[in-house]
């Protein structure tokens, strides 16, 4: 997997299930949680409803016909003006092809997906001390400083 062959970045459709359930593997192994990414995976109709639906988009990088890398991005729908925004939700490379480019390939082919679509950004959070995806965004887009809060949802009662 480490040797350098191009990688090709491939758009998931609802037909790519296969390469789906790779790309769930490739990132449950990269950010260590293979139990998060792997134990209660959706159903291949959920699945297909995701990846068909116009404000989900999933990439994969492909070396050759294995998934090395990918990321899976949310279309915003703004309400204030006619445009959406997109948003980055999860973008990892296998480890033994880090450091030749994927992570760029994919950004750089979702700012084309972006353009396309009439999005006006594409947006990221990266966690402190994940020094490498944040000199990554750094090179690539400008850095804002923000606060982020998860709100519990309480059960109905």
């Amino acid at each position: 997997m480490g040797e350098r062959r191009p990688v090709r970045i491939h758009t998931l459709s609802a037909d790519d299930l296969v390469m789906m359930d790779a790309l769930l593997t490739t990132f449950g192994e990269a950010f260590d949680e293979v139990d998060t990414y792997g134990r209660a995976r959706p159903s291949a109709n959920y699945l297909r409803q995701l990846l068909g639906n116009d404000t989900f988009i999933a990439l994969a990088a492909l070396k050759g016909d294995e998934v090395v890398g990918g990321l899976a991005a949310y279309v915003l729908h703004k309400f204030e003006q006619e445009r959406s925004e997109i948003y980055i939700y999860d973008l990892a490379v296998a480890e033994a092809c880090r450091r030749q480019g994927v992570a760029t390939a994919l950004i750089l082919a979702l700012k084309e997906i972006a353009a396309a679509r009439g999005a006006y950004v594409v947006f990221v959070q990266a966690d402190h001390g994940d020094d490498p995806a944040i000199a990554l965004y750094s090179k690539l887009g400008k850095r804002e400083d923000v606060l982020h809060f998860d709100i519990a949802v309480n059960p109905a009662p």
